[in-house]
């Protein structure tokens, strides 16, 4: 089972970022994210309470760095699905059932691509050297700093 849902106080705080996240990404499709610096800055808060609702219980760096390899395929799977598919999809024609669900898949992949993997970056590079300079300040025999 997912540490983030494994007791009922990390259940309640996955929670309350996942509804963080939501209030987020509908403030945010309510400004607008087209050149708008005000409403990208919130889609990217979303993005981080979303994965923070998953990541807040790690307190090991190994995890962490894990997140940050995984963000780095994640990003490259992600941005060549979209192009692949955003490809078949032209190739398909401009009208249909079958184009229109590519380039939803497709724009899905890429805001995954664009806004989730670099916020799962950002967020396992922070983590990892947080619980980096813990795991080393707690081990028998280490100076205090």
């Amino acid at each position: 089972m997912i540490e983030a849902f494994s007791t009922p106080h990390n259940r309640n705080r996955s929670f309350i970022l996942f509804a963080v996240c939501g209030l987020l990404a509908i403030a945010a499709a309510v400004i607008g994210v087209d050149d708008n610096p005000p409403g990208l800055l919130l889609a990217f808060l979303s993005a981080t309470a979303f994965v923070l609702a998953f990541v807040h219980p790690w307190r090991s760096s190994k995890k962490f760095r894990n997140l940050i390899f995984t963000s780095l395929l994640g990003f490259i799977v992600f941005a060549i699905l979209h192009n692949v598919l955003a490809f078949v999809a032209w190739k398909a024609g401009e009208t249909g059932t079958i184009p229109e669900l590519l380039n939803i898949i497709s724009a899905t992949f890429f805001l995954v691509a664009v806004l989730l993997c670099p916020v799962a970056l950002l967020v396992g590079v922070i983590g990892a050297v947080i619980m980096h300079r813990q795991e080393r300040h707690s081990q028998p025999g280490a100076l205090d700093a």
